[in-house]
């Protein structure tokens, strides 16, 4: 391993235990934002849905922690590692991240701000962490009994959160676009509590008796044609987004085989396709 290298995963696991002492669980992440320890079960013919039962490393976000011993064994058994990730929605903290990312073509920040005027709330002084690519996240503080589900552009398009089951990038860590920084004057802030009415956007609604299926069903037709309808260069972007929005309804995965279908219809392959939806799965907090 390069000299660079060794020191970035030295400065990583520094910065890891530091988060840890503020009460926050964190995992070594590779130079992707990817956890850095591979499952253990990736080579099961029937995976198992493990979350560290077994007692091995490599269950992603799970393996988080606060303990030093524990984070030192996780660092020491992955030595590529150059970042760390923070497990959001656990204690002390319940931790909210408001990703606003600036590769989308509305304006994020302003969606927000847009959103705070038609709500009524405003975003009090917390942590901001930078990334690389200039977007921004924003630490907030949840109450214990919420469980915010993560979603990508349900809130406004170009805020994705982080909630249960997910993490951010720790500030500090080197991925391969460049280093993720505290912006000047939050890194002594503790995150500050979700305003209750920014909260209640980010909560699921509650789930209707449903007395037809997925496939019929008028919202699951909706999205199925939303896909059919993708054109070349928009058929993968249109099914994560139905997918998404298919699991945050809860029919995702009623729905999961006829979004398959519409997205080959379009021209995408079948391993692609199924990935995709595997993928807007995790990222609302659901299984595969």
């Amino acid at each position: 391993m390069a000299t660079s290298d060794r020191q970035a995963t030295t400065l990583a696991l520094a910065h890891a235990l530091s988060a840890a002492e503020r009460g926050l669980a964190v995992i070594p992440l590779a130079r992707t934002k990817l956890p850095a320890l591979r499952s253990p079960h990736r080579d099961d013919r029937s995976p198992a849905r493990c979350h560290g039962e077994c007692g091995r490393l490599g269950h992603g976000v799970h393996d988080a922690s606060t303990d030093p011993s524990r984070i030192r064994e996780l660092f020491a058994a992955a030595p590529w590692a150059t970042g760390y990730g923070i497990a959001c929605g656990l204690p002390p903290h319940h931790l909210i991240g408001v990703d606003l990312d600036t590769k989308s073509e509305t304006d994020s920040s302003a969606a927000l701000r847009e959103l705070a005027l038609r709500h009524l709330f405003t975003i009090p002084p917390t942590v901001v962490v930078l990334t690389p690519s200039g977007g921004r996240h924003l630490w907030l503080s949840g109450p214990p009994d919420a469980v915010v589900p993560n979603s990508a552009g349900r809130l406004a398009p170009g805020i994705d959160i982080r909630g249960a089951g997910g993490y951010l990038v720790g500030p500090g860590s080197l991925t391969r676009h460049g280093t993720y920084t505290t912006a000047p004057g939050t890194s002594h802030l503790a995150p500050a509590a979700c305003p209750p009415a920014l909260l209640r956007l980010l909560l699921p609604p509650p789930r209707a008796h449903r007395t037809v299926s997925a496939a019929t069903d008028s919202h699951g037709q909706g999205l199925v044609q939303f896909v059919l309808a993708a054109h070349e260069g928009q058929r993968n972007t249109r099914l994560f987004w139905a997918a998404c929005r298919a699991y945050e309804g809860g029919i995702g995965a009623a729905l999961a085989a006829p979004l398959t279908e519409a997205a080959l219809a379009t021209g995408l392959p079948e391993r692609e396709a199924r990935a995709t939806i595997a993928s807007a799965a995790r990222m609302t907090g659901h299984q595969p």
